[in-house]
């Protein structure tokens, strides 16, 4: 992740075009006329040798002979001149240049055009000197008046950024936004991302304050953990919008693994913009409208939706919409129904849709939005209206747009109708009040924010421990798969397979492999009847497809007959299959299971991805699945599983009880954690895995195998960075052993009676305010981090219940350029004075040295002593900065 000196690409103060002309149609005559046409405020110079002067100003012959150095260079030469034009722009001080020039190869790409892309990056590099693109269609910063792109129009100013990584969509847009009066702060196409990627550029967005939306137009991806890593930390600042084309052009899923063949490129997106708590649309209406919904509305308390009309068939049409969508009709309370009874016309059908009538007037408009909102089981209302000849519209929108300001929850407007409602329109928006055209429309943008919620809320519920489960025994498991890689054997058999699931806790079906017909009737004998046997071939994925399942043997001679039996149909209709021998199972009679798929596949772009649905032989025809991204914790576990159909039967009908869901929901946390622990699984699949009201068994696995890539991080290749184990520490303080380790987000409660015990004087240490207690946001952001951004350890020891509490936490968090990380320390009040803030200090010290911080700094107030004294002690530079006080402490590593 880095930042540095995209100031420079995005808010420049000067700009120099490279390659500027008075050709017609060509890209230095279409840059020329935007940039100064679009009302830039600062200087704009052009340089090409051929012309003196271009547009009634001095035309430059080359950089060097520029009046200063230029903020921004825009270049769009031939790709053979870019490298060298870099290269005289970083001698002469600027900092970022733009890109347009096409021909320069991207990721992959071979031949003269891969050298001059990687000729440019290594001229830039020296000076660092950022770039965005090459063949890039420009970009727009509309509040500055910078238009450095090849769109025909430029762009309305507005708070949405959009981020394309197409130059064609983004021109196309520009017209149609301009047309509906959607504004922008600024209009980036990425083009071939040599540089400055959508991980640099939301990392920026996340932090300007000009913009209050992002929206991304995505194809496919190259670095997954820096997007994900970036695209958190945006989306927990403002809303991160995408729409995402190509899943045509997706690559067919592996046909290896049941696992493989369910994650579909498209799906594990699905799970990367759901996990990092962004929204995905389908369409750009739904995009735009979604953006400015998100910017306008007020954040959703609940999910209740409250319809108000001038007519029955709007509002109907409305509630059909609700349903169809999944939403939830808020129900009226019978004081509200009373004051409407003395609001409206007698006979009114009360309940939820409200019918004012044809002629209801704005002022019975605002009083009836005013009593809706004053109801407790409503949390959004939505007010449609339609023309009519005795009410204008514009009068109704005067008389409910100041409610978008002065009401707490959710207000949304829809204006049916063209010309006669434009104006109406037009009022709302500019209240901040979303104005929708249709009633569906209306219901979309609300179900937009309610699934933006949902996804929001995701990342903020705190997980219980797991500390019920079994711990897994990681040494044992990784001897198994060693063992079986050194044997030569890279998928490997259900018995193979199960061994490794019983390292990790999971309950399986007792299984013996045997190598003959007779070892098959001995393992079947010290197994006890009945048994099951199953044919054992790498190259059969469904045994059942050649017959090569047998299930309630009662005898040995069933066993003998069997095993003959399908070892003579596997050589009949699959004779080039290998025979490995066979798989001997206890038979498990559980009546009212339900048979489950879990298991994992390896995406090329987001790595590991864990797979939960309905199992069993028909699991490619039900196609009930959901896919998660590794590491899970119970809540996302859940999440996994509600996002299925079989989840509802998992719950229990009729006389068929709900299944154990502890159990099932630890199945798929042990999952992730073996796909994390063992970078050589490639794919798994538990099919079927029952499950009923006493837990889950594993019937059968499989699992597939590589040698791992052992050139960087074995975790580099997960797409979100899991539990940091490796930095966990046990010492001694007064005299019994202290874990110093990073926090998870199983340790919100920990956290919250940790907070709960210190003084008000220390929380204001902390928090710089005076607070009584932590809200649940606030807890989430403090036990939830980013490992790859931010580091929280805490000193942690039983208590005499022999429950894991809190002493003292330590935290940095480091810019994305990890040049400066800011830290904060706090002890338990009444452990104050033992040395636990130096343990901790020093703890975050040795941390950031390894991570190659330059500096850490803190701010303290001035009544925090104890804290500028062991900055002190420790050799930081501490001096007031004159902000009523306030201590900056600083070291350099």
């Amino acid at each position: 992740m880095s930042v540095r000196n995209l100031e420079y690409l995005f808010a420049p103060k000067s700009v120099a075009l490279i390659g500027a002309s008075e050709r017609p149609g060509s890209l230095g005559a279409t840059l020329l006329h935007n940039l100064l046409a679009g009302g830039f405020q600062g200087e704009v110079f052009a340089v090409n040798p051929k012309y003196g002067q271009l547009a009634g100003r001095p035309c430059h012959p080359s950089v060097a002979a520029l009046p200063q150095a230029p903020a921004l260079a825009v270049i769009c030469t031939p790709p053979a001149t870019v490298p060298a034009i870099v290269r005289q722009l970083g001698e002469r001080g600027t900092r970022a240049a733009l890109v347009l020039s096409s021909g320069m190869a991207g990721q992959g790409g071979t031949g003269a055009g891969r050298g001059l892309r990687q000729a440019m990056l290594d001229a830039a590099h020296p000076y660092l000197l950022r770039l965005l693109g090459p063949n890039s269609a420009g970009l727009l910063a509309p509040g500055l008046g910078l238009n450095a792109s090849i769109a025909s129009s430029g762009a309305l100013p507005g708070r949405i950024a959009f981020v394309s990584q197409s130059g064609a969509l983004m021109v196309g847009l520009l017209d149609w936004a301009r047309t509906r009066g959607i504004g922008f702060s600024h209009f980036i196409a990425l083009g071939d991302a040599a540089d400055v990627d959508l991980g640099d550029v939301l990392d920026y967005l996340a932090s300007d304050g000009a913009t209050g939306a992002i929206l991304l137009y995505l194809h496919d991806l190259r670095y997954a953990r820096k997007f994900m890593s970036a695209a958190r930390a945006a989306a927990r600042s403002k809303p991160v919008l995408v729409l995402r084309a190509g899943r045509e052009d997706d690559p067919p899923p592996s046909a290896a693994s049941e696992s493989g063949a369910l994650a579909r490129r498209d799906d594990v997106f699905d799970a990367a913009i759901r996990r990092a708590g962004m929204l995905r649309v389908y369409t750009t209406d739904q995009l735009f409208s979604a953006a400015e919904t998100l910017a306008y509305a007020r954040p959703l308390h609940g999910e209740r939706l409250a319809i108000v009309s001038n007519g029955a068939g709007p509002g109907v049409l409305a509630r059909d919409a609700l349903a169809y969508g999944g939403g939830v009709e808020a129900p009226l309370s019978e004081a509200t129904q009373a004051r409407l009874d003395a609001l409206l016309a007698p006979g009114w059908r009360r309940g939820n849709v409200v019918d004012l009538g044809g002629r209801a007037a704005p002022g019975l408009y605002r009083e009836s939005l005013e009593i809706l909102l004053q109801d407790p089981g409503v949390d959004a209302v939505l007010a449609i209206q339609s023309p009519t000849a005795t009410v204008a519209s514009r009068d109704v929108a005067d008389a409910i747009a100041p409610l978008a300001r002065s009401a707490s929850k959710t207000l949304l407007s829809c204006w049916l109708g063209g010309a006669a409602v434009q104006e109406a329109r037009a009022i709302a928006s500019g209240a901040r009040l979303p104005a929708f055209r249709t009633p569906e429309d209306a219901v979309a943008g609300f179900l937009q924010l309610v699934h933006y919620r949902r996804n929001q809320n995701l990342l903020m519920e705190v997980p219980p421990s797991m500390a019920g489960t079994v711990a897994p025994d990681r040494a044992a498991a990784r001897a198994l798969v060693r063992e079986a890689i050194a044997g030569g054997r890279y998928l490997l058999s259900d018995p193979e397979t199960k061994a490794i699931l019983r390292t990790y806790g999971m309950s399986v079906v007792e299984t013996r492999q045997a190598a003959t017909v007779d070892e098959a009737v001995s393992a079947a004998r010290r197994i006890g009847f009945p048994v099951a046997v199953k044919i054992l071939s790498p190259d059969v994925m469904h045994k059942s497809d050649v017959g090569g399942v047998t299930l309630d043997l009662d005898s040995e001679e069933g066993v003998r007959a069997a095993a003959t039996r399908m070892r003579a149909r596997l050589a009949e209709r699959f004779p080039q299959a290998r025979f490995d021998g066979y798989s001997v199972q206890a038979m498990v009679r559980r009546s009212n299971a339900h048979e489950l798929i879990a298991g994992s596949a390896l995406d090329a772009v987001f790595g590991p991805v864990i797979v939960f649905g309905q199992g069993g032989v028909s699991v490619a025809v039900t196609d009930d699945h959901a896919v998660g991204l590794p590491p899970l914790n119970l809540v996302l576990a859940r999440d996994l599983v509600d996002r299925t159909r079989v989840a509802k039967l998992l719950a229990g009908y009729r006389n068929r009880p709900a299944v154990n869901m502890d159990a099932v929901l630890a199945s798929l946390v042990q999952v992730s954690r073996m796909v994390s622990d063992i970078p050589e699984i490639v794919e798994l699949d538990l099919n079927p895995l029952l499950a009923d009201s006493r837990g889950t068994v594993v019937l059968d696995a499989r699992m597939r195998l590589a040698l791992a890539d052992r050139s960087g991080s074995t975790l580099d290749r997960l797409a979100i960075r899991p539990y940091p184990r490796e930095l966990e520490q046990t010492i001694d303080w007064q005299g019994a052993p202290l874990l110093l380790r990073p926090i998870r987000p199983e340790d919100g409660p920990a956290h919250l009676a940790f907070f709960d015990a210190l003084t008000p004087d220390d929380v204001r240490y902390r928090m710089f305010v005076r607070i009584r207690e932590l809200q649940p946001s606030q807890l989430a952001r403090f036990t939830q981090i980013d490992y790859d951004r931010e580091m929280a350890f805490i000193a942690t020891r039983p208590n005499a219940q022999g429950l894991a509490e809190t002493l003292a936490v330590g935290r940095v968090v480091a810019d994305p350029d990890n040049i400066t990380a800011e830290f904060a320390v706090t002890v338990r009040s009444d452990l104050k004075g033992l040395g636990l803030g130096k343990i901790m200090m020093q703890k975050l010290i040795d941390y950031c040295r390894a991570r190659g911080t330059r500096e850490i700094v803190g701010e303290a107030l001035p009544q925090n002593s104890r804290i500028t004294g062991l900055a002190r002690s420790l050799g930081f530079t501490v001096k007031s900065t004159g902000l009523e006080g306030m201590r900056e402490m600083r070291l350099v590593l």
